[in-house]
């Protein structure tokens, strides 16, 4: 039909599957290359728009990647990409966000992610890519939004530590807030009192006849902290590990807010 297709992370799929397409994508090939108007393709005589390209995305050598097939990488032209400067990223961000202090912030916020890469437990679930990184630097704004004339360093940890903790195992987590220490050496960051919130999870749970348990109601509310940096959210756990109770308890409490007429926008039915 003459439209352009890019297909993403394209060494994801099966090298069987890959070799089908091959074959499609050497049919098409040469008959642009032939110039005709009208070519056999699974059986079909269907007609040709001699504008159509595709184009793949691939990440070589990661886990759960297949090797291209020979006869399909001759039908693409490489291009080479290298990996994003991280801090110089994170640096302009900052800055675009009203961070004065932006360089310093960045690079120790790259080398947090670096040490927490190398060092804490391998898990499926743990992400210190670009996503991950983007996603603290939007916390960090709103903060420095929030508290304009507060210390930077405090609201940047602030931004690590709550889109991060959440997702880190119990055996990970003093890890992680040593390399904090360790990057930022005598700062002491408050936890936020989440008061009205917090007040109405433990009714909620008393409502569903459950105990208020100090844990539960702390990662209730690091699902609320998540929900406000991340479009979609996915909890993991054990079963009877409480992940229903957690996601139930809380919209029971954000309801019950709203309900109250709470000032707080975040708080929705």
């Amino acid at each position: 039909a003459g439209a352009w297709a890019c297909f993403d992370e394209f060494n994801r799929i099966q090298v069987e599957v890959l070799s089908v397409i091959a074959q499609q994508m050497l049919t098409v090939t040469q008959a642009i290359r032939a110039k005709k108007d009208i070519f056999e393709f699974l059986g079909k005589e269907i007609p040709l728009n001699r504008r159509f390209g595709v184009y793949i995305t691939m990440n070589p050598g990661y886990a759960g990647r297949a090797e291209l097939p020979d006869n399909l990488k001759a039908l693409f032209r490489p291009v080479a990409m290298m990996v994003p400067d991280y801090a110089l990223i994170a640096e302009i961000i900052l800055y675009s966000e009203g961070f004065n202090g932006a360089k310093l912030l960045a690079r120790k916020m790259v080398n947090l992610y670096r040490l927490s890469s190398e060092q804490l437990s391998k898990q499926d679930h743990y992400d210190f890519g670009m996503r991950a990184v983007k996603s603290v630097l939007v916390m960090a704004g709103g903060l420095k939004r929030e508290s304009p004339e507060g210390d930077e360093a405090v609201l940047m940890i602030r931004a690590m530590r709550d889109s991060n903790v959440p997702k880190f195992l119990s055996n990970d987590l003093p890890l992680f807030f040593a390399i904090v220490n360790d990057l930022f050496p005598g700062i002491e960051v408050p936890y936020v009192d989440y008061g009205s919130l917090q007040v109405e999870i433990e009714h909620a749970l008393t409502d569903q006849k459950l105990q208020v348990h100090d844990k539960l109601v702390a990662k209730t509310i690091q699902l609320f902290e998540t929900f406000m940096v991340r479009f979609g959210v996915m909890l993991v756990g054990p079963t009877l590990g409480g992940k229903t109770t957690d996601y139930k308890t809380l919209a029971k409490a954000m309801t019950q807010l709203r309900e109250d007429d709470s000032k707080d926008e975040r708080f929705q039915k």
